[in-house]
Order: C-alpha cells, then structure tokens, then sequence
C-alpha cells in the first residue's frame, strides 16, 4: 500500500515538474497567489490541463472537382458592369467631343444631342455645367445628368438623358440644392487671394470674409505676412456635387496678433447679419470701402499731384480697379448730386444722416439720379478715368460739415448695434457651436502649414 501510494506521488510530483518546466511563468503565477492569499483564505488553482500545442494533430486531404472551363467562360461572358464619368462642360463643346472627352463612343448618342432640344438648351455650349455620364462596358451611353443654377432660388435644374427600349429620352427636373458645411483656414504669405487659392476657398467666400471685417480691418493696407484665418462655410451641392458657395456662417481673421471672429445670425422677423461671437453687430453705419476688395494707390495725406505736377494735400482715399467696377454707397443716403464735376468728372455725392456727405469721382457712367434715395453696399456707378485722371480708379472722399475726415477712420468710429435680450439665449447657443467650428478650422489650417 506504501509503496503504490508512493508511486503515485512519484507520477503527480514527475508531471508537476514538467509542468513547470513548459509553463514557469504561469504555475509561479498561482504560487504568488497562493502566498499572497494567506492562512484558511479561498483560493483557486491554475489549470493544469494540456496545453493546445501538445495536442495531436489530424491532416484532412479530400480532392476538390473543379468546374468545367466552358461554364466559366460562360459566366465571365455574360458579365456586364457599369463606367461612371462626371466632367465640367466648356463653351467650345460638340456632342462627339464632351461623349469623347468622357470616355464615351456612341454615334447614336451624340447624334441624339445634336438634334434634342433639351440637350440643345441646356448642354451644348454652355460652359462649366457639372455633367456626369454613365456608361456600358461597351463605352455606350446609358445615362448623362446635367446640372445647374440659373437662379439663386435654392433649386437647381437637372437634364437628363437615358437610353429606352425606344432610344434616347430627355427631360429637364428641378430640384432643391442641398446645403452643407466646409471648413478651411490659411496665413498670409504674399496677399489674402494667394493663401485663399493654396487652401482651395473659392473667391466668393474670400470676398465674403473682407466684407464682413472690413470695418475693423484695413485689407488695403493693413494686412501682415503671418495673419491667419479660419473660415467655416456653405456649399451648395445638386446630387452630391458641389455648384456653388453660399454664406460663410462663422469666421475668425488674426491681424497683427488681434483676433476678430464673426458668425451670421439671423433675428425673428428681421434681416440677417454677422455679429461678434460676444452679441455686437458688426454692420457699421459706414463701409470702409466704396469698391470690392482692390489696392489703394493713394491715402488720405499729402501727394504729389500726377497732373498739377505739384505737392498738396490728398483729400480722399484712391482706389485702383478695372473699368465699369461697380462703385457702391457707404451708407444709407440721398443723392445730392449725380453729373460731371470740374476735375472730378462723372461724380456722385452722397448726403447721409447729419452733415456727412461722401464723393465718389471719375465714374465711367452714373447710375443713380439727384434726390434719389440709396441704401448701403447700393451701387451708384462705374470705376473710370473722367475727369482729371491718368487712368481708370475712383477717388473717394468723406465729408463732415464740409471738412474732409479720412473715411477709413470714420468707419472704424460708426457705432454697432448688439443683439436683442430676447435673441441672445438662441444666439449664444449657437455662437458656442460656431467656436467649436472655428478651432477645428484652426487646427486644420495648422495641420496644412506643417
């Protein structure tokens, strides 16, 4: 009986070390268990089952019958798939080149183009349509949809040409654009439209952005290599495709180390506008400037007169720009005066509220009439060269009670109205959206200059 219980032992003690043998980590594992569980404590012990990688291994040979080729040939045979293209149309298109241009080559198609009034009117020739087509693998058409905007409606219309049975059928949809947000950020290197163009935001939105900081930014001046901003906008898209920018809901412009944010807000029962992310409106009584974003070539100070050939004091602000540039009014007002003026000539002079009174000089054409009232950003007229002048700008000045002010200074100084106490619970709720926004537009715009 001894000596069976000893030879017992003998085998638990002999597999006991070849388990630790194998596995030492995982038996001194429940040996510190073990310790740490103390006198009389509960314990569990580490299972001493065989390990997987000593278990038998079994191979399973079965032969496998294949398919007879001719059954795969036939079913690559009847295989058939579906090319998809999407091109902008230019001007200069037929039908045989936009269906080549696309990877398309079917007469029957373009001789359908060619004669379909719809594609006629709403394809061929007109330029930077968004046009996508679908085709066979046999590079047949099946499907084109064509897409545009004629009016600033919220729809848009879409032509559409498929393949029947019968032949080819057309017919013209309308469908509303959907609307959907971007985010962007960029420095200034060189100039605004060069950091707007390296980050891909149209120049629509560029526009928007000065316009909206232009009474507290000098874009024609006061620009530094090293401000940044960070924009957060709408593209309208038509079948997933973007046609065209909306408003810029939100933006942040850093100049010379100051940060102005703005985002578009838009009261009950009143007109929109941009306001601080604080509740300040930014729409001032007076534009900074009377033209769209252009070089200033001449401030308010003393110059040499091009013609006079002579020193004496600049009275006004010039702005350089192509002519018939639309020239808009600064504020609200009433013409005062609308002809041709001495050395100004083709002016309009503007009468606002009190005893300010603002020039607009060497237009190419007059577009307002004397006593005839004029809202802000309302244009008067077109940048020329009448007058005393060596080539087309405008000559802007600001009056107050017949004393010449620096318009640029005055802007800065028109007072801004905030939001209403009503509003501000809504408007702060989305100002805190709009900041998150902003700093992702941020983090992007650090993103791409590293």
């Amino acid at each position: 009986m001894t000596n069976g219980l000893i030879a017992a032992l003998d085998t638990v003690l002999s597999g006991l070390a070849a388990r630790i043998h194998h596995h030492p980590k995982r038996v001194t594992a429940t040996i510190a268990a073990l310790m740490l569980s103390g006198a009389g404590g509960a314990f569990a012990v580490a299972s001493l089952a065989p390990d997987a990688s000593e278990l038998p291994v079994r191979e399973v040979v079965e032969a496998v019958q294949a398919e007879g080729l001719a059954a795969q040939s036939e079913a690559l045979a009847s295989f058939s798939f579906n090319l998809f293209r999407s091109e902008v149309t230019r001007s200069s298109d037929t039908a045989e080149t936009l269906l080549k241009r696309m990877g398309i080559e079917d007469a029957g198609a373009a001789a359908f183009l060619r004669k379909d009034a719809n594609a006629r009117s709403g394809l061929l020739g007109r330029a930077g349509r968004t046009v996508s087509a679908e085709a066979s693998d046999a590079h047949e058409l099946v499907k084109l949809s064509v897409r545009w905007n004629p009016e600033v409606d919220g729809s848009f219309k879409r032509l559409v040409i498929e393949k029947t049975p019968t032949g080819f059928a057309s017919r013209i949809e309308a469908a509303p654009l959907t609307a959907s947000t971007r985010l962007a950020g960029g420095v200034i290197r060189s100039s605004l439209f060069a950091a707007t163009d390296e980050a891909r935001i149209p120049d629509a939105v560029a526009t928007q952005v000065v316009e909206i900081f232009s009474s507290d930014i000098d874009f024609h001046r006061a620009l530094r290599k090293g401000d940044r901003f960070s924009i957060v906008y709408e593209t309208l898209e038509a079948d997933g495709e973007p046609l065209r920018t909306g408003r810029v809901l939100s933006a942040e412009f850093v100049n010379g180390g100051k940060s102005f944010q703005a985002m578009w807000f838009q009261e009950p029962g009143q007109k929109g506008g941009y306001y601080t992310l604080a509740g300040n409106s930014l729409r001032r009584a007076y534009l900074t400037s009377p033209v769209e974003f252009s070089r200033v070539t001449s401030g308010f100070s003393m110059r040499f007169h091009p013609i006079l050939q002579k020193w004496r004091a600049h009275l006004g602000v010039d702005y350089a720009a192509p002519t018939g540039t639309a020239v808009r009014s600064v504020g609200d007002g009433v013409v005062d005066f609308a002809g041709v003026q001495n050395g100004f000539g083709n002016v309009v002079m503007v009468k606002h509220n009190g005893n300010n009174t603002t020039v607009y000089a060497h237009l190419s054409k007059i577009g307002v009439q004397k006593g005839q009232r004029v809202s802000q950003g309302q244009t008067l007229g077109g940048v020329g060269s009448t007058g005393w002048a060596t080539g087309p700008h405008l000559h802007f000045e600001f009056r107050v009670n017949g004393m010449h002010q620096d318009p640029l200074v005055l802007a800065r100084q028109s007072e801004a109205t905030p939001v209403s106490a009503a509003a501000k619970p809504a408007f702060d709720k989305l100002a805190a959206a709009f900041r998150l926004q902003l700093s992702a537009a941020g983090s992007l715009q650090q993103a791409s200059a590293q």
